[in-house]
């Protein structure tokens, strides 16, 4: 079947909100990613030995899926006579068709890598100029998707207009081979993509490349904010591309996803708990969620990090909305102290608080905080809440429930670099004044509450 793409007006909760829709990345993807450990360093049986542990150990049962080949798949030159792409014989012996072929008969998808430029960021041959035969050649050999970078544009760049226009004439090939392809743009958020990408694409990286550090500062990732960002750079650290995305996060929704780059967890360079804020905060705020690391030789301790079905759920939430940070407070020795807040489905509230400072610090998080934007209502009503990396001591998943709240979660405290994520579910009818609502009145009330725009903030009508 043939699924259309196309700028159309999509209608939810009776509005409407214009963006690009193949059908994809309804929630955020999920996969792994060759690059940030592999390099240049691929060949066919690095993509095939981690997509089998994928479904071995269970990494494909909580919601990983695509395999993504990234830059140095290519041979030499593209095909004397038809232009078309040609994988490395020696790396890929069989063909992208075949790996392809195996990949899908494990129940996963691939990806495949590109550049909008003549040439990608480790010298092979790009697709800008050949869109239309690299599009054909990706769908016949059963690509899902494609991550499409921004080296050697050929000064294409400079204006919105001008990037937009070389990142569509991609999106526009893909959507004419009638195969669904996740479109994941990677131009580093290059003259604003937060703008315009959503109309084209169903992501876009936001910031330069990460560095598996948590905050060290690197000249190399020069730009204090993305919003008016000269040269983003690479050697990003965790902390600054959470920073770089804090004001971006508005413009995510359904199939638009902010990029924040792929994972670091288990790559070496930081602690246990730098690694869980790390994936957390790329949970919560709706960035793709792409393993960076070698799964063939990960620890328990980074398994037990990337399987988190508790923080994947928040990651996964059908209602699609970015949590925001409510305030940033700084700390005495450095670093600081951040509230954020997101909105899951059934009325649900995700809470994490998040310290970037050198010390432990122990914090009570006010409901006045939480709910700022919201009516009395849900600042005094009572909440169950769920811990979303402590376990249960019946079933040892990750969640355990820690009673019932009110006015404020009590005493969090948190190590250096570490970040604690609550879950809490609303007890309708517990306000001081549940006197005067229905429940159904408390229901829009808590919709209300969210400060989302009105077409992210649930599926009934207001």
């Amino acid at each position: 079947m043939v699924l259309p793409i196309s700028l159309l007006a999509v209608a939810v909760s009776a509005r409407y909100v214009l963006a690009y829709d193949n059908g994809l990345a309804i929630t955020p993807p999920m996969g792994w990613n060759t690059w940030n450990h592999f390099g240049c360093s691929i060949s066919e049986d690095t993509i095939l030995s981690a997509a089998k542990v994928i479904v071995s150990s269970g990494l494909k049962d909580v919601g990983y899926e695509y395999v993504l080949i990234d830059d140095c798949w290519q041979a030499p030159h593209r095909e004397d006579g038809t232009n078309k792409p040609l994988a490395d014989p020696h790396k890929f012996p069989r063909g992208i068709k075949h790996l392809s072929d195996s990949i899908h008969a494990l129940g996963l998808k691939l990806g495949i890598y590109s550049d909008a430029g003549s040439r990608t960021c480790a010298g092979r041959f790009g697709s800008l100029d050949f869109e239309d035969i690299d599009a054909k050649a990706y769908a016949e050999w059963g690509i899902d998707y494609l991550k499409y970078d921004n080296c050697y544009n050929e000064g294409r760049s400079g204006t919105p207009e001008i990037s937009r226009k070389r990142y569509y004439a991609m999106s526009k090939a893909l959507n004419a081979t009638g195969r669904p392809i996740l479109y994941s743009m990677c131009n580093w958020g290059e003259d604003q993509p937060w703008n315009w990408a959503n109309t084209i694409a169903n992501s876009w990286r936001m910031s330069g490349d990460i560095i598996a550090q948590f905050d060290r500062y690197d000249e190399r990732c020069p730009c204090e904010s993305m919003l008016d960002c000269k040269l983003a750079g690479y050697h990003c650290s965790i902390t600054r591309i959470i920073d770089f995305v804090a004001p971006l996060l508005q413009k995510s929704s359904k199939g638009n996803w902010n990029d924040m780059d792929m994972l670091e967890v288990g790559n070496g360079g930081m602690s246990y708990d730098e690694y869980v804020t790390h994936f957390s905060m790329w949970a919560i705020l709706k960035s793709p969620l792409i393993l960076g690391n070698d799964l063939t030789k990960m620890s328990d301790e980074t398994f037990s990090i990337i399987s988190n079905k508790a923080i994947i759920g928040i990651s996964q939430d059908p209602n699609g909305s970015a949590a925001f940070r409510i305030w940033k407070k700084e700390q005495e020795g450095g670093g600081d102290l951040q509230l954020w807040v997101g909105y899951l489905i059934n009325w649900a509230t995700v809470i994490a608080v998040m310290n970037t400072s050198p010390r432990s610090v122990t914090v009570s998080i006010s409901f006045k905080d939480v709910f700022v934007d919201g009516s009395d209502w849900s600042k005094q009503a009572s909440y169950h809440l769920y811990d979303l990396w402590a376990r249960d001591p019946r079933s040892h998943e990750y969640g355990r429930y820690e009673g019932i709240v009110k006015g404020e979660i009590p005493k969090v405290t948190l190590k250096p670099h570490q970040t604690r994520v609550f879950k809490a579910d609303v007890i309708w009818g517990s306000a001081t004044d549940q006197s005067t609502f229905t429940l159904g009145e408390q229901k829009k009330l808590m919709k209300r509450d969210t400060g989302l725009p009105r077409y992210q903030r649930g599926m009934e009508d207001f």
